[in-house]
């Protein structure tokens, strides 16, 4: 009796599971490697990835390849595998976050491949050659392109936030939702493979939230919903320019009065306040509380 109650239990895991991708329409499926240990690691890969009629994980501990299943309509294995990796599980396009690793179970603790990052800053140097044969000046030029690389990454991600903002200032919801759209598209665009390891792991911090908001701007008319969005986009902008090299001085700025007393912040590219919470009613309402060069 008890083999058989496994007998249908296995095959009543199985139906769910074809009647989930039966669900995906548009269905595309691809094989990738993600790191992992164990069940536990399979439950929290596969927790991770799927999303009701949209996209399925099936990971497979002992090879460590999954398979993606997914609406190409409605997302992409980066996407996939971006949540995989917020939830603590490298894989061979996205490194966890370190802190988030850390926090795994010891019995999920895999072994990590080698960052990206720093196998670029590496290449086409003899780490055993002697110190006399190194280039130092092709060197400094490298790590000079290698930071130019980093920057531009994220640049038309800080200046398309910055046209949001200046969109918000004027109260004109039509250019603030262009400008979003912008933003979202520049989010995408961003290789993370380019960014320094800071970057990296706060990029995979708030990339969700960032795409999150910037769609939600660009898809209001409304620039009441336009603001409040704009005010969580910023604190995960500001979480971005405090680790990236910024080529001017950036200002973090304070509002006090929005959002019933309890304040909200924004970064501009001027000392000068102009309060994109209230725009004309209130321009100058707000100070600068830090400077972030």
């Amino acid at each position: 009796m008890k083999s058989l109650s496994k007998i249908v239990m296995v095959i009543a895991v199985l139906l769910s599971s074809i009647n989930g991708f039966a669900q995906i329409k548009n269905a595309k499926t691809e094989t990738v490697k993600i790191y992992g240990n164990c069940g536990m690691c399979k439950t929290t890969i596969e927790k991770a990835g799927n999303v009701k009629k949209v996209a399925s994980v099936d990971w497979n501990k002992d090879t460590k390849m999954a398979t993606l299943t997914y609406d190409g309509d409605k997302t992409n294995q980066d996407e996939i595998l971006k949540r995989i990796a917020l939830a603590g599980y490298d894989s061979e396009k996205f490194r966890a976050p370190d802190d988030v690793y850390a926090k795994l179970a010891g019995c999920c603790q895999y072994d990590r491949p080698v960052k990206t990052v720093a196998k670029n800053k590496e290449a086409g140097m003899d780490m055993n050659a002697g110190h006399g044969n190194h280039d130092h000046g092709q060197m400094a030029a490298s790590a000079n392109k290698d930071a130019a690389q980093n920057r531009s990454q994220l640049k038309a991600v800080f200046d398309n936030y910055f046209s949001v903002k200046d969109a918000l200032i004027k109260t004109d919801a039509a250019t603030a939702s262009a400008n979003a759209a912008e933003l979202a598209a520049s989010l995408k665009a961003v290789d993370m493979n380019k960014l320094s390891a800071e970057e990296h792991t706060a990029w995979m911090k708030v990339m969700q939230d960032l795409t999150a908001n910037a769609e939600s701007i660009s898809k209001s008319k409304d620039v009441a919903k336009q603001r409040s969005a704009f005010a969580a986009l910023s604190g995960s902008i500001y979480t971005l320019a405090k680790v990236s090299k910024q080529d001017t001085p950036v200002y973090y700025q304070h509002c006090p009065m929005y959002n019933g007393g309890k304040g909200a912040n924004w970064l501009s590219k001027e000392n000068a306040v102009k309060n994109p919470y209230y725009g004309s009613q209130m321009l100058t309402c707000g100070s600068t509380v830090e400077t972030i060069k």
